[in-house]
């Protein structure tokens, strides 16, 4: 009898060898001394993929490419190398129809949904703008759609004919996510969603993303420095460092047992609400190098306690190791410790 195996799920979005660079403005003795420009390296060669309806987290510390990564992502930065395949097509460089037509299957939200808001248009007028812009709608079925909007990110009736600065920084963001599903995407980019809310306001707008989600069946790449937060809502994390993945798994396999030294760092520094949790690997030490300057073969090993002299010389490709990847000579022998 002839077996029957199921072909491995392809990912929604993959990106491969991703690079951003970013040519500093020249100082007038720069420019007097003729030197040239310094290049800032945002992204340097990640490699990615995610999956339909997964939360993928993505974290590391300021500084290390993680908004650069959801801003190329979303199209708002045209990267300077490698590709970015959106259900197995290409979309970089991507330009008229082509373009439109990905920007609304791929929607970014912002941490600061204020500045993003029309202060003299009402919600009505942002949402129908979206909707009648992009033909989403037409006639009395763009009305409905509003409502039916409002309805899902559970903002009051009344709330479509009121202005940006009558809500709460809670309702604001809500009012984002409202604006971001008028074009009905399949895919939403959330850039630090809930760092500038309070931490009771955090899990009502978490829970929501989290149910609309399930709902309507969404990837979400979601962008935070909060790592418990991205433990609650992460089916996957990725993390970053000077522009590049060091360990990507399972959220509850790389939090419970992380293999890359700069993950172990990481989860050592944040705060803990259990007093006797006890964690036995050491917290980051020193300042993250500066994007001008990567150091070379692994760009951690001037931070790691674990670095010898392969990693200064060689950098290390991502790999399996245990339920995930990771970026590191001696993941095996560091995760045992």
């Amino acid at each position: 009898m002839n077996m029957l195996t199921m072909e491995p799920a392809k990912p929604l979005l993959s990106i491969r060898d991703l690079t951003m660079r970013f040519a500093k403005p020249r100082s007038l003795s720069d420019a007097i001394a003729r030197r040239p420009r310094q290049v800032v390296s945002a992204l340097n060669g990640v490699d990615l993929d995610v999956m339909a309806a997964e939360t993928l987290g993505i974290v590391g510390e300021s500084g290390c490419g993680k908004s650069t990564l959801a801003r190329c992502i979303a199209g708002l930065h045209q990267p300077s190398g490698g590709d970015i395949l959106f259900e197995g097509e290409s979309v970089v460089g991507l330009k008229g129809p082509k373009r439109r037509a990905y920007n609304k299957r791929v929607q970014m939200m912002f941490q600061d949904p204020y500045t993003s808001l029309n202060p003299r248009m009402t919600v009505r007028d942002t949402l129908r703008e979206a909707i009648s812009v992009h033909r989403m709608r037409e006639g009395a079925a763009i009305e409905r759609r509003i409502d039916e909007l409002l309805d899902l990110v559970r903002l009051p009736e009344g709330a479509a004919d009121k202005y940006p600065h009558e809500f709460s920084g809670g309702q604001r963001q809500r009012i984002g996510i409202a604006r971001a599903l008028s074009l009905e995407p399949i895919c939403l980019v959330a850039d630090e969603l809930v760092s500038a809310l309070d931490v009771s306001v955090q899990a009502q707008v978490v829970n929501l993303l989290l149910e609309l989600q399930d709902n309507l069946g969404l990837t979400v790449l979601f962008v935070a420095h909060d790592l418990r937060l991205v433990r609650h809502v992460s089916h996957r994390v990725a993390v970053i460092y000077l522009g590049a993945i060091v360990e990507v798994g399972p959220s509850e396999a790389l939090f419970s047992r992380p293999r890359h030294p700069y993950s172990q760092a990481l989860l050592a520094a944040a705060p803990s609400l259990d007093p006797a949790d006890r964690k036995r690997a050491p917290a980051l030490s020193g300042e993250l190098p500066s994007p001008l300057d990567i150091p070379p073969g692994c760009p951690f090993h001037v931070r790691c306690p674990h670095a010898a002299e392969r990693c200064r010389i060689e950098k290390p490709a991502l790999r399996p190791v245990g339920a995930g990847m990771a970026a590191c000579h001696f993941a095996e022998t560091i995760s045992a410790v």
